[in-house]
């Protein structure tokens, strides 16, 4: 059983300074931490919030991704894929269900065609040229309907390696947003011979159900 908050907090205690503020981690020494250590230091360790404030969209009546469903670069009857605008990397989209849901609520159809759907946009997002890898992430701290994001990362940016990706991308200025948008076509269309779908959420039906029937 995980300790219970208190407990936790109690024990991270132990490991920090008088003003509550743990060592640096490891991870700013690494050669791709975007900070210098001289003068960086560690926030206090604030105790815990119990009960824990809802996220975004715990009520569906109130969820801006489920008024959103027909927003995107591509559809299916169960999924749509949209472009985030403003980043810093190449290129950054969110995969979301078009219905209310988080990732523990899907059923096993679901879940499965979330694995495929992903492995089809990692590897167009990855045959974009000037674009090496394509990262995935799931949090969901924020927001309560599921969201996965996929960050591109550039060619030969070897700063931008790993974990560190998505502080890059809020410290880097903003990427050109008409080059973005000719990338996520170009995963999108790709998408569609890959997987089916289309590009309006009013698609062709064919299409969407050819998708659906694939699993």
């Amino acid at each position: 059983m995980a300790l219970r908050p208190e407990e936790f907090y109690d024990r991270a205690r132990t490991a920090a300074d008088s003003e509550g503020r743990l060592p640096l981690a490891r991870m700013t020494g690494w050669g791709i931490s975007p900070f210098e250590q001289d003068g960086l230091r560690v926030s206090s360790l604030r105790p815990p919030v119990l009960p824990e404030p809802d996220r975004h969209g715990e009520d569906p009546s109130d969820c801006g991704d489920c008024r959103a469903r027909d927003e995107g670069v591509w559809f299916d009857e169960r999924w749509r894929l949209a472009r985030i605008p403003g980043v810093g990397v190449p290129l950054v989209l969110m995969l979301y269900p078009r219905e209310h849901c988080d990732m523990a609520d899907l059923s096993d159809e679901l879940a499965a065609e979330l694995g495929v759907l992903t492995t089809h946009i990692v590897r167009h997002v990855q045959a974009l040229p000037h674009v090496s890898r394509a990262h995935v992430y799931r949090i969901g701290d924020g927001a309560a309907h599921l969201h996965i994001w996929f960050f591109a990362r550039p060619e030969g940016q070897a700063q931008l390696y790993g974990s560190w990706l998505p502080v890059w991308d809020d410290l880097l200025p903003e990427y050109p947003a008409d080059v973005a948008d000719a990338d996520a076509s170009a995963v999108a269309d790709a998408l569609i011979a890959s997987y089916g779908g289309s590009r309006s959420a009013l698609g062709d039906p064919g299409q969407d159900s050819a998708a659906s029937s694939r699993l």
